[in-house]
């Protein structure tokens, strides 16, 4: 077995894209993730996919920005304003959290603290599944957790909301019902379509609790760099501080920026399905894996400029890349929920008005008007069990 790894940009591009390759990336984490969406390969992929997308469309993203997102994040950090500070991860996983379980098709009947506690640490525990490839503890110890945290989430959310949602179907399906009252979330359209595509209870269990992760998890982890980026750019350079808050295109292409500086994985993992030639030259088999060394393509600097290791949200437009390079990935792979995290890519002609500005743009905004800041007695925890560098910890104050 060969281990081939992949860094410049254009050759990872180009392999992120090539069919033939499979995601591997979570084939250590398959106790969660072996038959979700993520790591399906072909006809299946792009089958589960199909039904799904249906949900991740542009007026969807449009509707939630505009009607729902504002008011739940503004309840969210509302108890936090009050006493004058947060933890910038866990006040990311409490709103990501509301968001992700409308998307996804998670009911949490009783808003209380306590049941938004427990969904918070099952999904907590669903991460440790997202990572096992790049964990440094004990595996076997973290599969076990993971069981456990399926267990209850099957018994406590999932089944009660896949039974309320088979109920609205039927009574979709005999008249009783407008189409447009049915709520819009991924496990509705699973269950329209489980005739023509069964999947069983125990994979569409999964499906929903690796939506529910994916969309909070990666999220929370991109807008606390982000934050400590604009954090550490505004002390050098506080003629921008306003502009921050001020110019939300300007925001918006710094979130950009720290996005391609900081993909939620380093690296992208594939394995062929059958004999392939990669654009680097060399030849791979079933038995090799393939490394796509996202950091170091993210970085090139003749796709990026001679400072591309650093942040700079002034940073002109690349040629024939995205701002936030190929942190989203490219291909059958690439992610669905691209839009919602990072929005519409503004043009010449984008009002701000009606433009998509991305979950983590709408929140870096309000935290950024609501005086956020960095606690300067409480600095920030870098996760260390696992190699991805994340925030475990960003104490940050709040307020004027």
């Amino acid at each position: 077995m060969t281990a081939i790894v992949v860094s410049g940009y254009q050759a990872a591009n180009e392999t992120l894209r090539l069919s033939d390759l499979r995601q591997a990336l979570y084939d250590e984490g398959a106790i969660l993730m072996e038959k979700v969406l993520v790591n399906l390969h072909g006809q299946e992929h792009r089958s589960r996919r199909q039904i799904e997308t249906k949900v991740f469309r542009r007026d969807f993203f449009q509707w939630y920005e505009t009607e729902v997102f504002p008011h739940t994040l503004k309840e969210t950090l509302a108890p936090y304003l009050a006493q004058g500070s947060t933890d910038l991860v866990d006040f990311g996983f409490r709103v990501m959290m509301n968001l992700t379980a409308d998307f996804s098709g998670v009911d949490r009947p009783l808003r209380s603290p306590e049941e938004t506690s427990q969904l918070l640490r099952i999904l907590r525990t669903f991460g440790k599944a997202a990572t096992l490839g790049q964990a440094l503890g004990d595996k076997e110890v973290i599969r076990a957790e993971v069981r456990e945290a399926l267990d209850e989430f099957d018994r406590v959310f999932f089944r009660p909301s896949m039974e309320r949602r088979r109920l609205l179907l039927e009574e979709w399906a005999r008249g009783e019902r407008a189409e447009d009252s049915l709520p819009r979330d991924v496990l509705v359209e699973l269950l329209r379509n489980e005739k023509e595509h069964p999947i069983g209870h125990e994979v569409m269990m999964k499906e929903i609790g690796f939506f529910l992760l994916a969309g909070a998890f990666t999220t929370i982890h991109t807008l606390t760099h982000a934050m400590h980026e604009i954090f550490s750019w505004c002390k050098d350079h506080p003629e921008d501080a306003l502009r921050y808050k001020g110019d939300r295109f300007f925001l918006q292409k710094a979130i950009h920026e720290s996005m391609r500086l900081h993909p939620s994985s380093p690296t992208a993992g594939r394995r062929p399905t059958c004999p392939v030639h990669l654009p680097t030259g060399q030849d791979v088999t079933e038995q090799d894996t393939v490394s796509v060394d996202l950091m170091t393509a993210n970085r090139e600097t003749a796709v990026f400029g001679a400072d591309a290791a650093d942040y700079n949200p002034h940073r002109p437009a690349p040629k024939g890349a995205s701002p936030y390079g190929l942190s989203f990935g490219m291909g059958m792979h690439a992610c669905i929920g691209l839009n919602l995290a990072a929005g519409l890519l503004p043009r010449a002609d984008s009002v701000a008005d009606t433009h998509q500005w991305g979950t983590v743009t709408l929140i870096a905004l309000e935290l950024l008007e609501s005086g956020a800041r960095p606690d300067p007695d409480r600095p920030g925890v870098v996760d260390r069990s696992t190699i991805r560098n994340n925030w475990s910890s960003y104490p940050m104050l709040l307020g004027h």
